[in-house]
């Protein structure tokens, strides 16, 4: 196989072969399970040295867009990212935008209340047993009136992921595990002495039993009152804090 690369200039090396390198990734002339050159032909094809591509292949296996096998067939062989791998990367800038007040409440609750609604008609559609198991294992942890607020909110994040996979919709999937892990924290944790814990997880039960009979109707207008719900309580938090003078993320 013989991939064409744009020349290099001298200036951070490694960055740019491992820009080109992606860049035949993103255009799909390298495609999932292609394997790269040795890095003897690379350094001679970038007009580099060895420790050069080495670093450059050390940026591209930390993107997860290559991945190596040892043996007599082995190299570095371009890789498919797994929805999760991608979630977890995206999560973590969008995470740093959030506690930088980079977004404010009504655009984080707008994003996730038009998305997960998409999503929730998806699961209606095309969830299965295993998806409402999940759920209901939620439930059961979120019901335990002893349960910390932070085993609470990791377990609200979980059941709406849960909710969202069951939709079997990989871009869906993708956008919204950064919305869920992103934006959910943030918010429980300024709301979670103003949230009744009952009420979340009532609501939570009905969108299940909603799901569940494949009813979207029911499913939305759930929905849209687990959403009411968390803006009442999110403005009672935002009231609270300005009468204490104190500040927090997202206001």
């Amino acid at each position: 196989m013989s991939v064409k690369f744009g020349q290099v200039v001298t200036a951070g090396l490694a960055r740019q072969v491992a820009d080109e390198i992606r860049a035949a990734i993103l255009d799909g002339r390298l495609k999932a399970d292609d394997r790269l050159p040795g890095e003897e032909e690379m350094a001679a094809r970038f007009g580099v040295s060895r420790p050069t591509v080495r670093e450059a292949l050390k940026r591209l296996a930390a993107l997860n867009l290559i991945h190596s096998r040892r043996g007599p067939t082995g190299g570095n062989f371009v890789k498919m990212p797994e929805v999760d791998e991608l979630v977890d990367q995206h999560s973590a800038s969008t995470t740093l935008l959030v506690g930088m007040g980079a977004f404010d409440f009504d655009e984080m609750i707008t994003a996730r209340h038009r998305t997960e609604a998409l999503c929730l008609d998806l699961a209606c559609a095309h969830h299965d047993e295993s998806d409402l198991d999940k759920m209901r294992a939620e439930l059961a942890i979120q019901s335990d009136e002893g349960l910390a607020d932070s085993d609470f909110c990791a377990s609200d994040v979980r059941f709406h992921r849960a909710l969202v996979d069951a939709g079997r919709n990989g871009p869906l999937r993708l956008m919204m595990g950064t919305v869920i892990e992103s934006f959910i924290p943030l918010l429980n944790m300024i709301v979670v002495r103003q949230r009744v814990r009952a009420e979340t997880t009532a609501l939570h039960a009905r969108l299940l039993e909603a799901v569940a009979a494949r009813d979207t109707g029911a499913a939305r207008a759930t929905f849209d009152q687990l959403i009411a719900h968390l803006t009442q309580n999110y403005r009672a938090a935002m009231s609270a804090r300005d009468a204490r003078g104190g500040t927090s993320p997202g206001a």
